[in-house]
């Protein structure tokens, strides 16, 4: 067996592993009973609703890459790019890290589009795009709720250590990104140049911001529904508190340390809620809940899997 290959399972196994670490932890400090009352007072009518709006979370995304091909000159279709994109879903809530599944769909249009770099640029960019996003709405949510909830010094001590974290992987990214410019200037050039043409110009900016902003309120909308169904808010304060945890929990998805978010996302559930005084087994619920609700709604691309057909360009 390659080395390479051998250090690759290796990895996908130490994350698997790593997940369910975090699951087991988490449920070690909580009320497994109370989660289980937590996940049935999610009606079906509900479920499926959140599902129908993952289904939306995909159509829109597979849109957005499309646009964003196109803006650099690469042939995607419509058809092409919600299958493709389906997949990558599918790859991305079943392999660790989060991001193979879109590793997959660069590498597949490339090979179908003959434009292998432009591929690459236009799933990084069309992804950087929707992240942007997303961190300016769980910002905005986050600064509101710290004043809101007048706990803010509070909130900073408790949330300490996870932003000398933050801080310590940019400092490290920032390491990596200088000896990457001084090695390769020239793909910095190029991956600039592309990001002008598909993100920061007019009116791709505008395109980009609004589609990306759609997908992050369907990203929402899966927990809003799932709360309402459960009764979890009275008042339009109470579902701003809930939205604006829920946000931050996508954030905390992003670390690409376990598959799909699995434990991590329960984790941070279990240490956001009680610092809004809501139970912890509440937050964690709402978490699982939409991690089965997008891994249901993300089914289709076994489909796609099996075909092994590709982009269709």
């Amino acid at each position: 067996m390659p080395a390479s290959v051998f250090r690759g399972g290796l990895s996908i196994g130490l994350r698997w592993v790593l997940t369910l670490l975090l699951l087991a932890t988490t449920a070690t400090f909580l009320d497994i009973s109370a989660i289980g009352a937590e996940l049935g007072d999610f009606p079906v009518p509900m479920l499926l609703a959140a599902m129908a709006i993952s289904v939306l979370q995909v159509l829109v995304s597979a849109w957005r890459w499309r646009y964003t091909a196109g803006r650099l000159a690469i042939n995607l279709s419509f058809a092409g790019a919600v299958r493709e994109y389906y997949l990558a879903t599918f790859l991305n809530q079943v392999l660790p890290g989060g991001v193979l599944g879109d590793v997959n769909r660069a590498w597949r249009h490339g090979l179908d589009s003959g434009s292998r770099l432009g591929a690459v640029h236009a799933v990084m960019i069309e992804r950087l795009s929707g992240q942007l996003v997303m961190i300016s709405v769980a910002l905005g949510l986050g600064t509101w709720l710290a004043f809101y909830q007048g706990r803010i010094i509070g909130m900073l001590s408790d949330l300490g250590g996870l932003a000398v974290a933050v801080a310590a992987v940019v400092m490290i990214m920032l390491g990596l990104a200088a000896r990457f410019w001084a090695r390769g200037r020239g793909y910095v050039h190029a991956l600039r140049r592309d990001i002008r043409k598909s993100l920061l110009s007019w009116p791709a900016i505008l395109v980009q911001v609004s589609s990306s902003a759609v997908v992050v309120a369907t990203y929402l909308g899966v927990f809003a529904v799932l709360a309402t169904g459960a009764g979890h808010w009275a008042g339009p304060s109470e579902a701003l508190t809930v939205m604006a945890l829920c946000s931050l929990l996508l954030l905390a998805m992003a670390v690409p340390v376990s598959v799909a978010g699995w434990g991590v996302r329960e984790g941070v559930a279990a240490l956001l809620w009680p610092l809004v005084g809501l139970p912890p087994e509440q937050g964690v619920a709402l978490s699982v809940g939409y991690g089965l609700a997008v891994l249901v709604s993300s089914l289709p691309g076994v489909l796609f899997f099996l075909n092994g057909r590709r982009t269709g360009c």
